[in-house]
């Protein structure tokens, strides 16, 4: 009797420690799979009409019901729709967002590193950037993947989708080879969590490898092109024989890097080329013809010039257009005409395409303010894209393109809940994005903190280089925007006049951005890195297949004693510093400065 009592008193404890255990673990679960209903919202579905004021429930990440006599479900949290708009989860087509930027290039002789040291993962990050047991340099390795290389939230990401977007494309950063994409949401703890399809495509460049490795030229770029393609041929070929009869074969020398084109080579995978030019797009399209690829053109600025040849070739088109990021400056001379009919081209360019029945859709292209996204989709509506055909380019063209319309896209039953919500039209200059959700999920919308005033390191304003790359100093004007670590900008002078790239600038003063200038009638990519110390700046400029140059700066007036300004004097007071001079020790070198 006794023992069976201290077997029930044993089965009770037992049964006690599993219901306290396993309780709050459903019920995490159940919080976890939440029930939202957004409702007496107009809603613009894309794949169908538009329903001005209906309701929209989501469950467990997906649209479980969308209508005008839908109601509520009693268990779900209701968001108040009214006089709000709800559109499918904006797409941007193709970025590098969640990819760490790459560290400088070394000299010639030295080994690359691909990322930066500066993240948390970095370790790791730089094991995957470099593929083992390959015997193709960096650049030229079509096997490396995005999904490797992804890091959850930041900065950038947050930006995004403070400007409504929701999911990406996202592929690694540079190379001709430049590696196999991703397309991810823009949410989650983990790689894992924001993927969505991987890979998508193979990514293909046309700018010669930095560094004055082999290939440093256009001509070098299509003939290794070609090469790898024909050696990855080849070996489909070896390797089809050797699986049909080994005995009495040598087994085929494997290559990871030719083993990764021949899903290319196959037409399993399609190839996103990265042209803009007339010129690069024409050569694109016969690579593509020679090898019967299947061809997405990335950047597409001029693709409109070869409608008749993107009938079965979509365009992932960037809304990164060309400008003047400052006021003109007097002493620098003026735009080409080249450079004034890109501006004025750039928004048309979408017009053109919806008109040539060419399918496209919208990409970031690069742009350091992601808030220009639909302001320029905007300008395209104004040069003569249709409302419908915009919103199309941003949503579910997208979708389609990339392989996940089956998922993304459109707000209709059983797809994933990614939806971007205004208060306004979309394309409204004064329209507001209030919430966003992503895999049904609300995300928080953290707007922007400026850098306070006087911390870290601001690089806005105007500035005048002096750069020696081998053929004596060369003066230009260089004009920088900047929204935290990240830059925008151009030149103007000697060099020719460009838009710079890949910039940035840390809290140390470290600076760095890539721009193509002309040198003895050559046009090629330059990589400017240097530091700023108070109101100094020096560092080195690498040009593609040169000697590294140099170039060094000061501010105007910062080594001229106050008692003699070199401008025009005004009523301030003596003992006052000038507006634009910063305090003694710190890294805001805003302003014009003369770099000698």
């Amino acid at each position: 009797m006794r023992n069976r009592h201290l077997r029930t008193i044993c089965t009770l404890v037992v049964l006690f420690t599993f219901i306290t255990n396993f309780v709050p673990a459903v019920h995490a679960q159940r919080n976890a799979i939440e029930t939202y209903a957004i409702t007496d919202a107009r809603i613009v579905p894309v794949s169908g009409a538009v329903i001005e004021r209906g309701t929209i429930v989501i469950r467990n990440g997906l649209i479980v019901a969308v209508g005008a006599e839908i109601k509520a479900p009693a268990d779900a949290r209701v968001i108040d729709g009214t006089g709000l708009t709800v559109y499918p989860g904006l797409i941007d087509a193709n970025t590098t967002l969640g990819i760490p930027q790459p560290s400088p290039p070394a000299t010639t002789g030295e080994r690359r590193t691909v990322v930066t040291a500066t993240t948390p993962a970095a370790p790791q990050l730089a094991a995957a950037a470099f593929s083992p047991n390959v015997t193709q340099p960096s650049g030229l390795q079509p096997e490396m993947l995005a999904v490797d290389l992804i890091q959850p939230g930041g900065a950038q990401i947050e930006a995004a989708r403070n400007a409504g977007i929701t999911s990406a494309l996202v592929a690694p950063r540079e190379g001709i080879f430049i590696g196999q994409s991703a397309f991810i949401n823009l949410a989650g703890e983990t790689s894992e969590q924001m993927i969505v399809r991987a890979p998508v495509a193979l990514h293909v460049g046309f700018t010669p490898l930095r560094g004055g490795g082999y290939p440093a030229s256009l001509m070098g770029v299509f003939s290794t092109l070609r090469q790898m393609l024909l050696d990855a041929g080849r070996l489909r070929e070896a390797n089809l024989i050797y699986a049909r009869n080994p005995r009495g074969l040598r087994r085929p020398e494997q290559d990871k890097s030719l083993l990764a084109l021949q899903p290319v080579l196959a037409r399993e995978m399609p190839v996103v080329m990265h042209v803009n030019t007339e010129r690069e797009i024409i050569r694109a399209l016969d690579l593509a013809e020679e090898f019967k690829l299947r061809i997405i053109i990335s950047g597409g600025a001029e693709s409109w010039k070869v409608a008749n040849r993107l009938r079965d070739v979509p365009v992932l088109l960037s809304l990164n257009f060309p400008k003047r990021t400052t006021t003109e400056v007097s002493e620098a001379d003026p735009d080409p005409l080249r450079v004034l009919r890109e501006r004025a081209d750039a928004p048309k360019t979408a017009g053109r395409l919806s008109a040539a029945r060419i399918r496209f859709a919208f990409q970031s292209g690069a742009m350091t303010s992601i808030s220009d996204y639909l302001a320029n989709a905007a300008k395209a509506i104004e040069n003569g894209l249709g409302r419908e055909e915009a919103l199309r380019a941003l949503t579910i063209n997208a979708a389609e393109i990339l392989g996940v319309s089956d998922r993304l896209g459109s707000i209709e039953i059983g797809k994933i809940a990614n939806m971007t919500i205004t208060r306004g039209d979309l394309f409204d200059r004064n329209a507001r994005v209030v919430h966003v959700f992503i895999d049904g999920q609300p995300v928080d919308l953290k707007p922007a903190t400026p850098a306070a005033s006087g911390s870290g390191t601001l690089v806005a304003g105007t500035w005048t280089l002096n750069v020696n790359l081998g053929e004596g100093d060369q003066a230009i004007t260089l004009v920088l925007q900047q929204e935290g670590e990240t830059l925008r900008g151009s030149i103007q002078g000697a060099l020719g006049s460009a838009q710079i790239a890949n910039a940035s600038v840390s809290q140390g003063g470290e600076l760095r951005f890539t721009v193509p200038v002309t040198v003895v009638g050559q046009t090629t990519e330059a990589t400017f890195t240097g530091t700023i110390t108070g109101n100094q700046m020096r560092g080195t400029a690498q040009t593609v297949g040169g000697a590294p140059g140099t170039f060094t700066g000061t501010r105007p007036g910062a080594t001229a004693p106050a008692a003699t300004p070199q401008r025009t004097p005004s009523n301030t007071p003596a003992n006052t510093p000038p507006a634009n001079t910063p305090p003694p020790g710190s890294t805001n070198p805003s302003g014009s400065w003369r770099v000698n």
